[in-house]
């Protein structure tokens, strides 16, 4: 039977886990029923799921998609391939993907970029269905 060990970590680096914890650190998550009043109030929801987890599992009516790839083009306001809704750092987006682990990573992301009121759904689309809220097929 083989044993699996990580290699020695280099110097400086940090594990994902640490990443993670960081980028919910900055943020303030907001769950299903927040993210719904949000969304209500202005916010714009970003799927930024595969195109094949949004076929499998359905959608969130009124949300944006843009997949994870592209976000930060699509979100900098000094961006030459930005969104028209996207010109301004006072933007409220909340972005979610299916459980609520790489929408922190890109919210984050997008905070870095300047957008100081990004946030993620926490448990993601997950979250939002199992809250009974509307969903596309």
């Amino acid at each position: 039977m083989s044993v699996h060990t990580a290699p020695a970590a280099p110097a400086g680096s940090r594990g994902i886990d640490q990443i993670l914890a960081e980028a919910r650190a900055r943020l303030t998550r907001l769950d299903a029923t927040e993210a719904a009043a949000a969304q209500r109030g202005g916010a714009l929801l970003v799927d930024i799921r595969p195109a094949a987890q949004r076929a499998a599992h359905g959608g969130i009516p009124g949300a944006l998609i843009v997949e994870r790839n592209v976000l930060e083009w699509r979100f900098d306001p000094r961006s030459d391939a930005r969104l028209p809704q996207a010109g301004r750092y006072d933007l409220p987006v909340v972005v979610f993907c299916q459980e609520g682990y790489t929408s922190s990573l890109a919210a984050a992301a997008l905070q870095d970029l300047g957008l100081h009121r990004a946030t993620d759904l926490a448990g993601g689309f997950a979250a939002w269905q199992a809250a009974g809220l509307p969903v596309t097929a």
